[in-house]
């Protein structure tokens, strides 16, 4: 080793990664690749998706998708899935519709019995995968379907449907329409406030993953729990932070459609689990944990948001919509395979 280097602190042995492969290295490349390709494909095959109506349209669904595929993109950098994630977003909306048009609850204090509710379901979730060791795919599986049960089982005892209607005349809605159901013009766009809480989650969960000691120890717990555990990392505190944090976007999501449309069936939210996962995967995440960014999810959900609703304005079939997800899961997993070898990163 040189004097030079020395000083400079720089070791000779180890080569220097050109630009191009400090690019490849990051995760979400790839998905920033092909969401710039689907915005061009729609842009010139549709006449409608670069409107301002259109642009407000598919950003409001991928921010729906992008809260929600941030949070899981965190827990599947730990290790974990959460097959809960969406039904979760029905139980919220659920269990603030019956206590307040059935029993009168104040809409706030309904909002904060909704959170706690779905926080403690995501610490069971958590408690329960690291105490038995049961795959987190299996332990929130079962939650998935309890979930379900109830949702519809539940709802139905209680007000004899399975949809909460009429939640506009419920006492303090306007008010709290406006933090999780308003919109605002932006360049000629009529924008939903769920596109500005996208925004500020995607900041905040980049933030944390890349300049905080949880975020080092969310990666550590997700490539090696066994050494993070050794090396003094609380093992048990981040992956039960990280499933009350997907619990906590569905509330989120929740409330966001509950205030949007001021209806909520015992149905919202199922199904939609793995395409949170599709969008996190397709933004860079590994499905063996230790890898991905918040941000790469979020591209994951504007490539689904503007497909969705790119196909819509093509007047296609929406069936290929399903079609599709499936490629781009595939195609998202080799490309992400082959850019890390060429990258070099194990």
């Amino acid at each position: 080793m040189t004097t030079t280097a020395i000083i400079s602190g720089a070791d000779e042995r180890i080569p220097k990664a050109s630009p191009l492969i400090k690019m490849l290295r990051r995760p979400e490349v790839g998905a920033a690749v092909a969401a710039l390709a689907i915005f061009v494909f729609f842009s010139l095959s549709t006449q409608t998706f670069l409107t301002p109506a259109g642009v407000s349209t598919w950003l409001y669904s991928s921010s729906l998708f992008g809260i929600m595929a941030v949070a899981v993109a965190l827990l599947m950098i730990g290790g974990e899935f959460d097959l809960s994630a969406g039904a979760m977003t029905g139980t919220t909306g659920l269990i603030v519709g019956v206590i307040t048009t059935e029993w009168g609850v104040n809409i706030w204090l309904a909002m904060v019995i909704a959170l706690l509710a779905a926080l403690a379901i995501g610490a069971g979730n958590g408690y329960v995968v690291m105490k038995t060791g049961l795959p987190s795919f299996i332990v929130t599986l079962a939650t998935f379907f309890i979930l379900q049960g109830l949702n519809l089982a539940v709802t139905k005892l209680i007000t004899g449907t399975v949809a909460i209607q009429g939640m506009s005349v419920v006492p303090g809605f306007d008010a709290v329409k406006i933090f999780f159901g308003s919109s605002f013009p932006f360049l000629g766009m009529d924008l939903k406030i769920s596109v500005v809480w996208w925004v500020i989650l995607v900041a905040l969960a980049s933030w944390v993953l890349l300049r905080t000691r949880a975020g080092n120890w969310i990666f550590a717990v997700g490539g090696e729990v066994t050494s993070s555990r050794q090396t003094g990392v609380p093992v048990m505190k981040t992956k039960v932070g990280l499933f009350m944090t997907t619990a906590g976007a569905g509330w989120l999501v929740g409330m966001l459609q509950l205030f949007d449309v001021s209806t909520v069936q015992a149905t919202t939210g199922i199904g939609q689990e793995f395409i949170y996962i599709i969008c996190a995967v397709v933004g860079g995440c590994l499905l063996t944990g230790g890898y991905g960014s918040a941000f790469g999810a979020a591209l994951g959900a504007l490539i689904y948001g503007m497909t969705l609703q790119g196909i819509v304005f093509a007047q296609w079939d929406n069936n290929w919509l399903k079609a599709f997800l499936g490629g781009m899961l595939l195609l998202a997993v080799l490309v992400n395979l082959y850019v890390r070898r060429q990258a070099g990163v194990r």
